[in-house]
């Protein structure tokens, strides 16, 4: 639980969760990030660090460059996380709509 935790603080931050955006159609250096979002690099860099201890990205070294790039695994514990709930609640409103059709059926008028 405590990596989905970390997951979830590091997504809590809009820019950060713009970054991954980002990083979701390919790998971008921190050069390329700034630019993207008109921000300062040390502030990239603090996002980076963010998102890097939570696993939701990696940084490589290409030459004098360190291109970041999305880590899939931790979003895909997320979104299995999320499955989880969507199944509970899902199926608190099938037996809800269940109710719902017994109560109907039992104040509707008969014919006679």
């Amino acid at each position: 639980m405590e990596a989905l935790d970390q997951t979830l603080s590091a997504l809590a931050d809009p820019t950060r969760r713009r970054i991954v955006a980002r990083l979701a159609q390919g790998s971008a250096t921190v050069s390329q990030l700034v630019d993207c979002f008109e921000l300062t690099q040390p502030t990239i860099s603090s996002h980076l660090k963010v998102l890097e201890r939570s696993g939701l990205i990696s940084r490589g070294r290409v030459a004098q460059t360190r291109p970041c790039r999305l880590e899939p695994a931790r979003l895909e514990s997320l979104a299995a996380w999320l499955g989880q709930l969507r199944s509970i609640y899902q199926d608190n409103y099938n037996r809800l709509d269940d109710v719902l059709a017994e109560l109907q059926s039992q104040t509707k008028p008969t014919k006679s």
